[in-house]
């Protein structure tokens, strides 16, 4: 770049309402292999792998704000761990890094959950690994900032992608995408699908460890699109799977349930018609040079009501922040504004229900809800659906209580005013 084209590109990177980005990933596959998890209870052993896991960094800045985005192939990423990450991020504020978890099956354990023994199921030499990981991958994003723009969409990814557990229609189709690109159509940097899914093909207990259906995914957007492709959850509470049902092998024609098909192959349907849907959603969305980018950030506590993750919370190695008086626990929920876009973090999984409501009530033309992202407190019910039917035994055990939902959807609104 000849010294005219250098001051050309600073005067715009310092203008006022001037936008940048960049991306960077970091391997984290362990090695060696290391036993995944599924959630509570014990991790299972694995004898290889498909694909790789990884943390993948997106960072936005336009004039003195700046946002980075992550997602990291776990199960889930406590703000525990965040918090080392974000301790090590030079250039963003703790505030504005959000940091999601795919919540595939087929990783290691990120909680240390305790293992009923007075010992506990994960290595904290790894989950310190992917912490470190994680800021290695905002700090080289942040150092690559340079000028850019964006384009966004959202609609109905069809196809046999996803379906509800416990009753198969009650699901959000809605996918958002947002690609990023170097200014005036510069090479692409980043593709990020937002979609509400549990990546379960594979699932816990068949012996690999991968980032299950999301690996397929990012690699044909990468494929198609060029640059760093990245993937970050919605509601997918209770229980919105991956549809691999093999619907000419049903195992109860009364009730409905199929069995699973729990191959790479289906992996690769799955996610390669997730990447071909959104592809096809966001190709006719304008690109917007200078989007407007507002964050906001509030402190959440919520009480928890569950002897069982009071017993994550209080005996865990990760010493997790909480206060014994009353029994809650507290994290951060993210309110962002990013062009025709608006942002709403959720610490957990929380039900379509939820969801729904929540979209109904943002005022942008596209909504996104970032799952499991700066927490991953289980479960989260509204009250009315809190242990209200045998189904909804577990995910009730597995939240932190009744009114979680109702604190969460409390907060979230005020944080949107």
């Amino acid at each position: 770049m000849d010294r005219r084209s250098f001051l050309a590109s600073l005067a715009l990177a310092q203008a006022p309402g001037s936008f940048q980005a960049a991306a960077a990933k970091r391997l984290i596959t362990p090695d060696p292999l290391l036993p995944v998890t599924g959630g509570m209870g014990p991790s299972n052993p694995v004898t290889g792998k498909k694909g790789d896991l990884f943390a993948k960094a997106l960072v936005f800045r336009s004039g003195a704000e700046t946002l980075a985005i992550v997602s990291v192939d776990s199960l889930g990423f406590p703000s525990v761990l965040g918090d080392r990450a974000r301790a090590l991020v030079k250039g963003v504020a703790a505030d504005r890094i959000l940091i999601g978890a795919t919540h595939t099956h087929s990783a290691p354990d990120s909680y240390a959950l305790p293992d009923g023994k007075g010992g506990h199921t994960g290595s904290l030499a790894y989950m310190q690994f992917v912490a470190e990981q994680i800021a290695a991958a905002v700090n080289e994003a942040v150092g690559k900032l340079a000028p850019a723009e964006i384009r966004v969409a959202s609609g109905e990814a069809k196809g046999k992608i996803a379906y509800n557990y416990y009753a198969p229609d009650l699901y959000d189709r809605r996918a958002g995408v947002i690609q990023v690109r170097g200014a005036a159509g510069a090479a692409p940097i980043a593709t990020l699908v937002n979609y509400a899914i549990h990546p379960e093909v594979l699932g816990s207990k068949v012996g690999i460890l991968s980032p299950d259906m999301v690996g397929p995914l990012c690699d044909q957007l990468e494929a198609s699109f060029g640059g760093m492709a990245l993937f970050l959850n919605g509601a997918q509470g209770g229980m919105i799977t991956a549809d691999n049902r093999d619907l000419q092998k049903s195992r109860d024609p009364l009730r409905a349930y199929w069995s699973d098909d729990r191959t790479w192959a289906e992996c690769e349907r799955i996610g390669g018609l997730l990447a071909s849907e959104s592809l096809r959603i966001i190709g006719p969305a304008a690109w917007q040079p200078r989007p407007e980018l507002a964050v906001r950030a509030t402190r959440v506590r919520f009480r928890v009501e569950s002897d069982d993750m009071w017993q994550v919370v209080t005996n865990s190695p990760l010493k997790y922040p909480h206060r014994a008086s009353d029994r809650t626990v507290e994290t951060q929920v993210n309110w962002v504004r990013l062009g025709n876009a608006e942002v709403l973090t959720i610490p957990g999984e929380a039900l379509p229900n939820i969801g729904f409501f929540l979209k109904r009530k943002m005022k942008a033309e596209h909504k996104f809800l970032f799952g499991l992202t700066n927490d991953a407190f289980g479960y989260m019910l509204t009250q009315v659906d809190f242990d209200s039917f045998p189904a909804y035994r577990y995910i009730s055990r597995v939240s932190l209580g009744e009114m979680t939902g109702e604190v969460y959807i409390r907060a979230a609104l005020e944080l949107m005013r």
